[in-house]
C-alpha cells in the first residue's frame, strides 16, 4: 500500500511540475518581464530543472514497474514515452537550441536562417513537451 501511495506522490508531483512551468511560469515569465531574454533566460533554467525531474521521476517509477508486476503494460509504454519526451526534447534539442542562441552576439537577435532553425528545433521542443504532458495527464488517470 505504501509503494503505491509514493509512487502516485512522484507522478502527481511530476506531472504537477510539468503543466505548472510550462504552462503557467514560463508564459507569465514571458508576459510579465520587458527583457525577454531574462525571461528566456529563466525559464531556460526551469525546464533544465524539470528535465532533470523527468528523468529522475521515470527511472524511480521505472524501478517501481519493475518491481511490482501489477502495473498494466500500457501504463509501462505511457511512462516509457514520457522519458522518451524528456530525452528527446530537452537532451536532444536544447542544446543545438542553445548553440544557436550563443552563435548570435551577445545581446543581438538572431537573423534568417538562424532564426528560423531555431524557430523549429522550438517548435519541435515545444511538441515534445506537450506530448509528454499530455502522457502524464493518462499516467496519472491510469494510476489513480
Amino acid at each position: 500500500m505504501l509503494v503505491g501511495h509514493v509512487r502516485f506522490l512522484i507522478v502527481v508531483l511530476w506531472v504537477g511540475s510539468l503543466w505548472t512551468i510550462g504552462y503557467l511560469v514560463a508564459p507569465t515569465l514571458f508576459a510579465t518581464l520587458p527583457d525577454t531574454v531574462l525571461a528566456g533566460t529563466i525559464a531556460g533554467r526551469l525546464f533544465r530543472l524539470e528535465a532533470w525531474l523527468s528523468v529522475v521521476s521515470a527511472l524511480a517509477l521505472m524501478a517501481f514497474v519493475h518491481r511490482d508486476r501489477v502495473i498494466p503494460r500500457g501504463t509501462r509504454w505511457v511512462l516509457f514515452g514520457m522519458l522518451v519526451c524528456t530525452l528527446v526534447g530537452y537532451f536532444g534539442l536544447h542544446p543545438f537550441m542553445a548553440e544557436l542562441r550563443n552563435a548570435a552576439s551577445p545581446g543581438a537577435m538572431m537573423e534568417g536562417g538562424t532564426k528560423t532553425r531555431f524557430a523549429i528545433l522550438h517548435g519541435l521542443s515545444s511538441a515534445f513537451y506537450l506530448i509528454e504532458s499530455l502522457l502524464g495527464v493518462a499516467l496519472l488517470l491510469r494510476l489513480r
